[in-house]
């Protein structure tokens, strides 16, 4: 376990959670600690509102009072986090010096799939003008052809033949597969 990198939930004061990423994210740096704290995560999703016929975005934390950290758990890192102004402490930590446990990646999976990101590192050998098949979504089972490939979101854009009409999708780089 030890030198794993797995996510941990962070308790901090309600309100504070913004504030807290930055000043870990601050302390990450100010101690060298990149090695061993990768990202601080506010868990949020954005609400589509209307009201009075007007449409509004709104940001709303999924768990107010919490952030997420991913971090290798060492004696130092710990310290880190712990002391940082704003935390209260680890979820899943008894306390008296007891080391919280990380969050599983199944419920890591999850809370990323509600904020829309991926935590999946997409290793493709898919290029331009590739004919390829969907393999999951609206489009499932139809041929396309790739016209980009977007490495960072995990995504690609395919032209796919819908009802007799060159269409451009966009499909995420795990449902897609060379057509053979």
């Amino acid at each position: 376990m030890e030198n794993e990198i797995n996510w941990y939930v962070v308790n901090t004061y309600s309100g504070h959670e913004a504030k807290v990423k930055e000043k870990l994210d601050m302390r990450i740096q100010s101690m060298n600690m990149q090695d061993y704290i990768f990202r601080v995560i506010v868990p949020e999703v954005t609400e589509t509102e209307i009201k009075d016929g007007k449409k509004k975005e709104k940001v709303k934390k999924l768990f107010p009072g919490y952030v997420l950290v991913e971090m290798i758990m060492t004696d130092e890192a710990w310290y880190v986090v712990r002391n940082t102004p704003g935390v209260t402490g680890f979820l899943g930590s008894s306390g008296k010096g007891a080391k919280p446990f990380p969050l599983k990646k199944s419920d890591i999976d999850n809370i990323f799939k509600i904020m829309g990101i991926s935590d999946k590192k997409v290793t493709v050998d898919l290029n331009e003008g590739d004919k390829v098949k969907i393999t999951d979504g609206p489009f499932k089972l139809m041929l396309g052809k790739v016209l980009e490939i977007d490495k960072e979101n995990s995504k690609a854009t395919v032209s796919i033949d819908l009802f007799g009409q060159e269409t451009t999708v966009e499909v995420s780089l795990t449902d897609v597969e060379l057509d053979k």
